[in-house]
């Protein structure tokens, strides 16, 4: 689903409806351009609801509740949380059901709007009809960084538009005109979980949530847009939460109809999702990351064929997947590449470097070609699960807890041969049972021993990152998903319940040379 951006619409470059079967191309307006009132529309043909429906497949549920919560014509509404993953359709969703009503509203969009000061000059500069351009030195119609000074200045401005539509309703057709219908404003914020990132002093969101009850203006809706889930917006002030309304991610059949959508060979392309479409559908559904894998995937499948638009039998499809299967595996690695933050450098030690001499060379320089991507968190707790499975739980207190030590003063003595040969067919007892059992407590108590670990050998800096309490960052905040993550993955195994405690034990069958890597 390409992006695309609706025509003389200069007060806001946002991710527009990509599913239209009447694609219209942008337009650059002029230079000497003056938005007007009718900039807060899309200044499009309306769409009909037959059409809106069709074009987002497996949301039809959706924008039937957002048009019940949005209401009539002129009705006041409570404010509403979009949430869903990321590549849900969600903003796609949302803009074409105003194009659908044909109603004013103002976006912004919290990626762009990174400080409180460009989020509000952004709402103020599209209310007032103000274009940053050579002739205004490229500045903002009102200079506003304080909260207070924001909600003065967006009273004036609502109460002006709200007038000039009252004004204007009645006199021609919008249809005809351009200009959209009733009296009612909608402000659109998108991405509103980056406001957590730029807002340090935890202030914009309530600010946000409360603007509302701070406006007291019937004739203003408000729309949230968020990745994450009401719960982590929840505050300990009082004001009224949003309706929210979910979008679940894609099924593998509403994935087929989008990307079968405008394609010129139906059945060629039809013949290619058969292949790989279900593998890339267990690593993602995202449908920007599977459009950009497909893209290129395509260009192979179709490489044996001289003519594009033929119809593939049976023999023809055989021959195409054999030709396109050696190249699935690494698009999918290429998709499931997540980035992480660089972990500490650790040196080995001189019986760390004498195991792996022992070793087939030509093993360990396979396994250093390989490369691991998974976040930060999943790689502590993945190395917390192997110490976990290779040490007994009495020599944890003496691994990670400073007073668990045995005291210095204590007189050392000369380690024997004979408890040595002891202490070697302990090892080598405890390496034939291979990995143990541990509970998630001690995993946990593990993972956070290895993070304080962490945090403290960190500069300033990267450490108040790993440790934001409440932040989307924190490694803790994760620790299950990870957790699940990696089970199905098959790095950490889940076993029955301990008769004894009753808890569910893990257990981990990854190698030290994995761990170390």
């Amino acid at each position: 689903m390409a992006t695309e951006e609706s025509p003389q619409v200069t007060r806001r470059a946002t991710r527009s409806y990509s599913a239209s079967n009447t694609a219209i191309e942008s337009t650059n307006p002029p230079e000497s351009y003056k938005p007007t009132i009718n900039d807060l529309g899309f200044r499009q043909q309306p769409l009909r609801l037959e059409d809106l429906l069709s074009s987002f497949p497996g949301r039809r549920s959706q924008i039937l509740e957002l048009l019940r919560l949005l209401g009539p014509l002129n009705s006041p509404m409570f404010p509403i949380l979009v949430y869903g993953g990321p590549s849900t359709g969600k903003t796609s969703v949302t803009l074409q059901v105003f194009r659908h009503l044909n109603r004013p509203f103002i976006y912004s969009s919290c990626i762009t709007c990174y400080s409180p000061r460009i989020l509000f000059e952004s709402i103020l500069n599209q209310l007032l009809f103000h274009r940053k351009d050579s002739g205004h030195s490229y500045s903002s119609v009102k200079r506003c960084e304080r909260p207070s000074d924001f909600v003065n200045y967006l009273r004036e401005a609502l109460e002006n538009v709200i007038t000039n539509l009252k004004g204007n309703s009645g006199k021609v057709s919008s249809k005809m005109s351009g200009r959209p219908d009733g009296t009612m404003v909608y402000l659109v914020f998108d991405n509103l979980e980056r406001v957590r990132d730029w807002d340090k002093s935890s202030t914009i969101l309530p600010f946000l949530f409360n603007l509302n009850d701070i406006l007291k203006m019937p004739e203003v809706g408000l729309i949230f847009i968020s990745n994450t889930s009401p719960d982590t917006y929840y505050l300990n002030i009082g004001y009224a939460e949003p309706i929210p309304l979910y979008f679940p991610d894609y099924t593998e059949d509403d994935l087929r109809h989008i990307f079968m959508a405008n394609q010129t060979n139906s059945r060629l392309y039809a013949s290619f999702l058969d292949v790989v479409l279900r593998p890339f559908c267990r690593v993602t559904r995202q449908v920007d990351e599977l459009a950009a894998a497909f893209s290129s995937l395509f260009k192979k499948y179709s490489e044996p064929l001289s003519d594009k638009e033929v119809a593939p039998n049976e023999e023809m499809k055989r021959r195409l997947f054999s030709h396109i299967r050696p190249h699935i595996a690494s698009a999918l690695n290429e998709t499931f590449q997540v980035r992480s933050q660089p972990l500490l450098k650790a040196e080995t030690n001189q019986e760390t470097k004498k195991t792996n001499s022992s070793r087939m060379p030509g093993v360990r320089e396979d396994f250093d070609k390989i490369d691991f991507h998974m976040s930060t968190s999943a790689k502590y707790l993945l190395i917390s699960a192997f110490l976990a499975s290779r040490n007994p739980a009495t020599l944890d207190a003496s691994l990670f807890d400073s007073t668990g030590v045995s005291d210095s003063r204590k007189r050392k003595r000369k380690a024997s041969e004979k408890s040595m040969d002891q202490k070697e067919m302990a090892e080598q007892e405890l390496l034939m049972k291979g990995p143990g059992t541990f509970p998630l407590e001690r995993l946990l108590a593990i993972f956070q021993c290895i993070t304080s670990l962490a945090e403290d050998s960190l500069d300033e800096e990267e450490s108040h990152e790993l440790t934001v309490e409440g932040g989307s960052r924190g490694l803790m905040s994760d620790v299950l998903l990870q957790l699940s993550s990696l089970c199905n993955a098959n790095f950490i195994i889940k076993g029955g319940s301990c008769p004894l405690e009753g808890s569910t034990r893990y257990r981990t069958a990854v190698s030290e040379d994995l761990a170390l890597k």
